[in-house]
C-alpha cells in the first residue's frame, strides 16, 4: 500500500509574496550581470525566474526599482556578514584572517562587481552624479569602516572611516586581481591593514 503523501504547508500570502520577490531579485542578478543594464529587460527578468510581467510588477515599479533593491540587500548584507563574523573575534590575527577569509570569497563571484559599475555607470550617463541613491554605497563604506576601525583600533585621524571601508569594498569587487596570477584580495586587504595597524605592541619598532 502507498503510504500517503505527506501534507505540505501552504504558504501564506506574505511567504509566498515574499518567496516571489526573492526569485525575482535572483533572477535580476543573473540577467544584470550576464547582459548589462542596458542589455536586460523585466520580460527577461521574469521569464528567467519563471513569473509573468504582472507578477514581477506587482512586486517592483520598474527594471531600476529592482536594480536598486538588490544592491540595498546586498550592501546591508555585507555589513551584517562581517558585524556577525567579528563578533566573537577579539585578536587582530583571527580577525584579519577572517577579513581575508571573506574577501577572497566575495571576490570570487564578480558579478556583484559588474551589477554596482552598471547601476553608477548608467547614474552618471544619466548626468545624476548627486543621485542619493549612490547613499547606498557611502553607507556601505563606512559601515564597513567603522567596524573594522573599532575592532582594530584604527584611528581616524590615519584614515576615515569611509575612507577605510571604501578601500575594502573596492579591492573585494574590483574584480581584476581574479583573474591575475598575484595576490588575491583577501592577501592585499591582509597587508595593507597591517602597515595601518603597525607592528604587535611586543614588537619594537625598527629604527
Amino acid at each position: 500500500m502507498t503510504p500517503p503523501a505527506p501534507n505540505r504547508k501552504r504558504l501564506s500570502r506574505a511567504e509566498s509574496q515574499a518567496l516571489t520577490r526573492k526569485r525575482l531579485l535572483d533572477s535580476a542578478f543573473e540577467v544584470v550581470s550576464r547582459y548589462g543594464y542596458d542589455g536586460a529587460s523585466v520580460e527577461m527578468i521574469a521569464e528567467e525566474a519563471g513569473f509573468s510581467k504582472g507578477a514581477f510588477y506587482s512586486n517592483f515599479n520598474s527594471k531600476e526599482d529592482i536594480l536598486l533593491q538588490l544592491l540595498q540587500t546586498n550592501a546591508s548584507n555585507d555589513v551584517e556578514e562581517l558585524t556577525e563574523l567579528f563578533a566573537p573575534l577579539q585578536d587582530v590575527e583571527s580577525i584579519l584572517q577572517a577579513l581575508k577569509s571573506w574577501s577572497d570569497a566575495r571576490s570570487a563571484n564578480q558579478k556583484w562587481g559588474t551589477i554596482a559599475i552598471e547601476f553608477v555607470r548608467r547614474t552618471i550617463h544619466d548626468g545624476d552624479t548627486e543621485n542619493p541613491q549612490l547613499h547606498i554605497f557611502y553607507s556601505q563604506w563606512k559601515g564597513v569602516g567603522e567596524l573594522l576601525a573599532e575592532k582594530l583600533n584604527i584611528s581616524p585621524t590615519r584614515i576615515s572611516p569611509l575612507n577605510l571601508g571604501g578601500l575594502v569594498l573596492e579591492v573585494t569587487y574590483g574584480g581584476i586581481s581574479g583573474f591575475l596570477k598575484v595576490n588575491t584580495s583577501g592577501e592585499m586587504l591582509d597587508e595593507m591593514l597591517r602597515l595601518m595597524i603597525g607592528p604587535p605592541a611586543s614588537e619594537p619598532i625598527q629604527r
